[in-house]
């Protein structure tokens, strides 16, 4: 539908013959542009887009397609590799959306817009002036003050160039902070005369940037020489022939056609006014004058929205509730106005006010189908015509949720904004603005408050309309009779409710304490930086080492969890080392070939650009690995983290919260080296349960991806053998030099990550890039191998059995232990043991073979015996020693102190 032409007639045809205005260009100016009169003394006329989604309700894949167009010409232009670079700044309030949707067209390309919201603690990393704007200071506040400061190519966007000069103003602004080589200059339509265009060429000569310019269309308007006073005498003339018709009324009434102005215009006194107007309108529409153009106008039906003076006057009688509108008390609406929970994710940005990054755009994407599936559950049956009504700034949000809208129900979709830009409305098909509504700032803003309005909303023929604002815009002014849900409802008979939660930047001080970057090597850890991010804290400078005996004895006595201390470091013999490089000798191409298998089920499975966080310290090796993998078979650099979970305590909170601020959690997966019996997999779940339940977090997957799963309590796994992993014969000096995770009260405050030690003094022995390059070495010549393998294992059905669990559990009755966290199977759980708990004794399958090497190895030098055992689902299992205490004697777990 073509809405810049209204029964054969331009929707500019009423301001150009009145304002002596002439817009020459080709034809598809017309239909991508009407004219308007501002009530603005700096500019007389508004070029009204009808494909911008902001004064005219437009169908939102046109609103959107539009902008992804414009996104995907200036990836052609730039070519791939600067179009990668590029960033993507929008204007406010009329181009935020727009920007937002080139930013989506070109790619993966981060996208802020600039704001005329303050936020507090947020310092500007720049600003500008629109000088012909209502509102003319514009402020660019980025969380992350890089992004302005890169050298690729800067993207600027606005919905029309009349002069120019806010894009000038710009590119001032900007280069003068931090210079660029390259800018694109990105509208709907350029509209510049051409001494204004060689404004932006001198420009490029002065600063010897290249300067590009795209639009979906070009022309000139010919404005008279008294453009101004034209438009201010026909603004008045209007203001003057429709008087209020009560004199106690509240404030200046609308011009014919204006939402309901009562008095006849002079050039066409024998139209019908805007009720008949309404009326051929489809869908319910209200009866009785209606009234608007003035801050607080009277322009809905009903006693709630009279002047609050006035409520409750006997002498005011409320006009007739209409059928089809819902009944409203005199305080505010009762039933007139629902509210749909969009269910937004957490932690996710309401638009680019802070920056809008790639991650972002894909949480969203893969949220909008069940948003979208919850307004349209909450709409009344059989509607047929609904328009989404975004909220000034907040554009891009209510626009892909009418898109998806719009693509998953039978409805009619709309989608447009309000506005704190005022405009005459005339109800004439030659005219852009056909009506308004008009109610106060409901969002607190910086400039004091003031009136905004709706254009084209009454008289639209809508059956329903979903008012979307951001939390900072959900306030008592909002739902007040005089407020917009009140106005809505008495020309509109369904109204909906959405608040997005406001985008708290951790920079501002508002909000939730800002979490530190994730350490990284040399400074903590000896991997390379790239290898992994530690989302810990360096308690390297705290003693926290304590004897095995006397931290098993605190342990089993209730006086200390396990992760209140730390072991003392094993220093492996010569002869352990030897064994250590004997096995990873034998094992590496079985470890390569598990690494790839995981990582490739993970990859076609999980998500095609997954964000692998191992569980420190063990998985922390495994994670580096199936990175190492990702690279070297696909060529993808995928994000690597390490974070701290304890059995009994959960997952590092604020670790998760890092996480989703920065990424989808939907492309998180969690990463360990082994299962054994399945402690930490149940334990991961319930953590993300319960997180997702306090925080409102959702999507974190909890089922972790593993090297080995032996214990069977897992779907995503390299393997089902319980094998050596040569990682598990060391600790620190095979995980970069980092102790096991710490959680201690008066260490690790309620906004801090858990925390590690980097153990520099170890470096002579540090034998994890030997470990890493060992393996890694292989991953060519088991290709073939891992390709077959995952082939094979797709077709499996991977269902977890527990079957390790029931085993733990059958022991720990057989052996009178009685507490399955004293029995760890497996060849990792069981060195585990040897090296930081009292071993009890050992139980091996008979006939294991050299797996078991370095086990009888450390066995024998702490004087454990080793039993053999004919029927056993591990290659081996530890027990640890029972109801320990220093005063305990002999092996056999009967002569023990209570």
């Amino acid at each position: 539908m073509n809405t810049a032409v209204n029964d054969g007639v331009w929707s500019g045809a009423w301001v150009a013959e009145r304002l002596g205005v002439e817009l020459r260009g080709g034809d598809e100016l017309t239909e991508l542009l009407g004219l308007a009169l501002r009530r603005n003394p700096k500019r007389a006329h508004l070029l009204v887009s009808t494909v911008l989604g902001k004064h005219v309700p437009q169908s939102p894949s046109v609103v959107y397609g539009h902008g992804t167009a414009l996104g995907r010409r200036v990836r052609e232009l730039l070519g791939e590799r600067e179009a990668a670079a590029a960033v993507v700044v929008g204007y406010a309030e009329t181009a935020t959306g727009l920007g937002h949707a080139v930013a989506d067209g070109l790619g993966a390309a981060p996208y802020l817009h600039s704001t005329r919201r303050p936020v507090p603690g947020t310092t500007p990393a720049g600003g500008f002036e629109e000088a012909h704007s209502h509102a003319t200071s514009h402020l660019l506040l980025p969380e992350d003050p890089a992004l302005l400061a890169s050298d690729g190519p800067l993207v600027l966007v606005d919905d029309e160039f009349s002069t120019g000069n806010t894009v000038l103003n710009t590119l001032r602004d900007l280069h003068a902070r931090s210079p660029r080589r390259r800018y694109v200059v990105v509208a709907l339509v350029d509209m510049r005369s051409p001494a204004d265009a060689a404004r932006l060429d001198d420009f490029a000569r002065e600063t010897g940037a290249r300067v590009d310019l795209i639009a979906t269309a070009a022309g000139t308007l010919r404005l008279p020489a008294d453009v101004l006073e034209r438009g201010r005498d026909l603004v008045a003339r209007h203001d003057r022939t429709n008087a209020p018709d009560q004199s106690d009324g509240p404030g200046p009434v609308a011009a014919p056609g204006e939402a309901g102005g009562t008095g006849a215009a002079p050039e066409h006194a024998d139209r019908p006014g805007p009720v008949a107007a309404a009326e051929r309108a489809e869908g319910p529409q209200p009866a009785g004058p209606l009234r608007a153009d003035g801050p607080g106008s009277a322009c809905a039906v009903g006693e709630a929205d009279r002047p609050a003076a006035d409520v409750g006057r006997p002498d005011r009688p409320a006009p007739a509730v209409l059928p089809g509108q819902r009944v409203r008390d005199r305080v505010g609406l009762v039933g007139g106005v629902g509210r749909v929970e969009l269910g937004w994710p957490v932690g996710l940005p309401d638009g680019g006010r802070h920056g809008f990054t790639p991650a972002h755009r894909r949480r969203l994407e893969r949220a909008l189908p069940a948003m979208a599936a919850r307004v349209a559950a909450s709409l009344p049956p059989g509607a047929r015509r609904v328009l989404v009504l975004g909220c000034e700034e907040l554009m891009y949000a209510p626009l892909r949720l009418a898109v998806e809208l719009e693509r998953s129900t039978d409805a009619e979709v709309r989608s447009s904004t309000t506005t704190r830009s005022p405009v005459l409305a005339v109800d004439d098909p030659g005219y852009a603005v056909r009506t308004r509504l008009d109610f106060p700032a409901h969002d607190d803003p910086a400039d004091g408050p003031g009136p905004r309005y709706a254009y084209n909303v009454a008289g639209g023929g809508f059956d329903a309309v979903v008012a979307v604002v951001d939390s900072a815009a959900d306030t008592p002014a909002l739902h007040a009779p005089d407020g917009l849900l009140a106005r809505l409802a008495a020309h509109i008979p369904h109204v909906l409710l959405a608040v997005v939660p406001s985008y708290v930047p951790a920079s501002s001080g508002e909000g939730a304490p800002m979490l530190p970057e994730p350490l990284r090597g040399p400074a903590f850890s000896s991997y390379p930086p790239e290898d992994v991010g530690w989302l810990l804290q360096d308690l390297s400078d705290v003693t926290l080492e304590a004897p095995v005996e006397e931290r098993e004895e605190a342990i089993q006595s209730g006086g200390a969890h396990y992760a209140e201390s730390l072991p003392v470091e094993y220093q492996p013999s010569e002869r352990y080392q030897e064994l250590f490089h004997a096995a990873l000798a034998a094992s590496a191409a079985r470890i390569a070939q598990a690494v790839g298998v995981v990582t490739e089920t993970v990859l076609a499975e999980r998500s095609p650009r997954p964000v692998l966080v191992s569980l420190a310290r063990a998985g922390t090796p495994v994670g580096v690995l199936m990175r190492r993998w990702a690279r070297f078979r696909h060529g993808l650099d995928l994000p690597h983290y390490a974070v701290s979970i304890v059995r009994g305590r959960g997952i590092d909170a604020n670790a998760l919260r890092w996480l989703a601020a920065r990424h989808d959690p939907r492309d998180v997966v969690f990463v360990d080296g082994w299962t054994g019996k399945g402690a930490i997999a149940r334990e991961l779940a319930q953590a993300v349960e319960e997180f997702a339940a306090r925080e409102g977090v959702t999507g974190f997957d909890p089922e972790i991806a593993v090297l080995a799963d032996p214990g069977a309590c897992v779907r995503t796994y390299g393997t089902r053998e319980d094998f050596l992993i040569p990682s598990a014969c060391l600790n620190s000096t095979v995980s970069g030099l980092i102790s096991r995770t710490v959680l201690r009260a008066d260490l690790v405050g309620p906004d801090d990550f858990h925390g590690a030690k980097f153990y520099r003094e170890l470096a002579g022995a540090d034998l994890s890039a030997a470990f890493l390059d060992g393996v890694g070495a292989r991953f060519p010549e088991v290709s073939d191998a891992v390709d077959a393998a995952v082939k094979e294992l797709m077709a499996q059905d991977r269902t977890p059995t527990w079957e390790g669990w029931r085993a733990v559990e059958r022991i720990s009755e057989e052996y009178g232990i009685h507490d399955v966290n004293l029995v760890k199977p497996g060849v990792g759980e069981t060195t585990r043991v040897l090296l930081r708990r009292v071993p009890w004794k050992i139980l091996a399958r008979a006939g294991a073979g050299a797996d078991l090497d370095h086990v009888r190895l450390l066995a024998e030098q702490r004087g454990v015996p080793v039993e053999e055992v004919g029927e056993l689902p591990y290659t081996c299992v530890g027990l640890i020693h029972p109801r320990f205490t220093r005063g305990a004697t002999g092996a056999d777990g009967r002569a023990v102190r209570a």
